[in-house]
């Protein structure tokens, strides 16, 4: 019986745990400009270690979250990242992109958009949650992605939650203080370029 009782506990823990990080796309609300980043370190497509601290020493951060190589949109939008990508670094900045895909699917995205700059695997929407960018895909949606866009969310994630983050783009300053945001629910309404370019001339 006490056995019984213990697993019910760890069960219904796993399931509150689950819960608070399974949030619906209409909760996520995102960090906003004046707030700390949150300190991070990630897996590149190398299983080389990124560590924002250290990178915010050598200048301000580009940081995109995206939804996986299987969203058009995300291809589109790193591939004009990195058709700018020498006008973005020449003013000191540096491009980060972030997605849930484990490190062997990055460079999938990498021969999709073209993109040279680097790629972290968000293990375990760590990451998109510390931003407040992560939700829960809807039943319907997690079937269209997977169904019709080889998306292979439970393949592809570190978990079968099947969790995306909104794709928005923070940049973080040097003093590790995010100072721009594009953030917005809809997938379709990407940060562009110029207002990034601007952003950092702004900031510099």
């Amino acid at each position: 019986m006490k056995q019984i009782i213990f697993s019910m506990m760890i069960l219904l823990s796993v399931v509150n745990t689950q819960g608070q990080n399974n949030q619906g796309i209409e909760k996520a609300k995102g960090l906003e400009v004046g707030d700390k980043a949150p300190s991070f370190s990630a897996l590149n497509a190398n299983n080389e270690i990124f560590i924002l601290k250290d990178a915010l020493k050598k200048g301000p951060i580009v940081l995109i979250f995206y939804r996986g190589f299987w969203c058009p949109v995300c291809n589109q939008h790193l591939a004009t990242l990195q058709d700018s990508l020498q006008l973005i670094e020449e003013t000191g900045a540096q491009v980060i992109a972030i997605s849930p895909e484990k490190p062997e699917y990055l460079d999938k995205m990498s021969a999709k958009s073209g993109a040279s700059f680097t790629l972290l695997y968000d293990e375990d929407y760590k990451i998109a949650t510390a931003f407040d960018v992560n939700y829960k895909a809807s039943g319907m949606q997690a079937f269209t992605y997977n169904l019709f866009l080889g998306a292979k969310l439970k393949k592809t994630h570190s978990t079968d939650s099947q969790n995306l983050p909104i794709p928005a783009t923070y940049i973080i300053n040097k003093e590790g203080i995010i100072s721009w945001r594009q953030f917005d629910p809809n997938y379709k309404n990407r940060s562009s370029v110029k207002d990034i370019i601007r952003a950092l001339e702004k900031s510099n």
